[in-house]
């Protein structure tokens, strides 16, 4: 096994659907055709929508399609490490509470890179109160300064951009105490030594971000490669596909040598889908082979298909 380090997160808040399974095909290809370690990071942070069964349904989904893993954790129980992180950056006066609702940010800001709203800093004077961050009953926030962060992406997505300008100051602690994202991926990746990330590009606009958070917590940048997404067709507006069909309704069509084979052949990396398995598709795994754009998909009710 290599030095190398991947992990696969998904976060546990509904089944696994056919991109869920994507990606998590091509994450599993991408380590074990380099025999880096892979874990399984079970991303439960939110109580609202994550619950246990939850969490060990996906690790079902997963092992129905073939996968394995060196490790499997819980997001959940990283808590003392997120709170350590957040120690660390109120110490450097960058954490302030607040006050703004959604719709107040909506009705002030301008979209963001990644297609939500960009916060506007009204309350980023503001500092934390005297009992520090555990003190604070609203939203905690992130003080960015206006850098241009560059990371590089292996694929050649574009993932440059100045956070503080494009997405502005992140949440890190919602207002119901739940750790964000944002904190939560960054700090567990710095803690798993994590040296490769593979992931959907849905999550690109978020790397600038999170590189800036590796380097005002001291954690290494991870190697970056985002690729493509199965999008459906949703009120006249493509969005991923998640919403159709989880893979429980879907294992009652495919068998998971079947769907893999699909899955496979739909990235390019057999020229005709046909029934497979995971390390059936090692040997010649290679990125040049995935495709780039993303692909349009649709749920018959029985099936999986491209419309065009």
């Amino acid at each position: 096994m290599s030095e190398e380090r991947c992990r696969f997160a998904p976060t546990t808040s509904g089944p696994a659907h056919p991109g869920t399974l994507l990606a998590a095909l091509l994450c599993w290809l991408d380590a074990r055709s380099r025999r880096a370690r892979l874990s399984l990071r079970l991303e439960d942070i939110d109580s609202t929508r994550c619950t246990p069964e939850s969490a060990d349904d996906m690790r079902s989904a997963l092992e129905w399609l073939g996968l394995d893993w060196d490790e499997v954790s819980l997001q959940s129980a990283n808590r003392s490490l997120h709170e350590a992180a957040l120690d660390e950056l109120a110490k450097d006066g960058l954490l302030y509470p607040c006050a703004c609702s959604r719709s107040e940010i909506k009705r002030s800001s301008e979209r963001a890179a990644d297609g939500g709203w960009r916060y506007s800093g009204s309350c980023r004077d503001r500092p934390l109160p005297k009992g520090g961050w555990r003190s604070v009953q609203e939203t905690l926030r992130l003080r960015l300064t206006s850098e241009r962060v560059e990371p590089h992406d292996e694929g050649g997505v574009d993932l440059a951009q100045d956070p503080a300008a494009e997405m502005g100051d992140p949440v890190l602690l919602g207002r119901t105490g739940s750790i964000a994202y944002h904190l939560a991926s960054v700090v567990d990746d710095g803690r798993q030594q994590i040296t490769r990330v593979v992931r959907g590009r849905d999550l690109a606009a978020s790397t600038a971000i999170h590189v800036t958070l590796q380097r005002l917590l001291g954690f290494a940048t991870p190697v970056y490669r985002h690729h493509f997404l199965l999008l459906e067709e949703s009120g006249g507006k493509l969005a991923k596909l998640h919403g159709a069909v989880g893979w429980r309704e879907l294992r009652e069509h495919y068998a998971p040598e079947v769907l893999c084979g699909l899955l496979a052949g739909v990235a390019g990396l057999i020229e005709t889908a046909a029934p497979t398995r995971p390390r059936e598709l090692l040997a010649a795994f290679d990125w040049r082979r995935v495709r780039g754009e993303d692909l349009l998909m649709h749920w018959t009710g029985e099936s999986l298909v491209n419309p065009a």
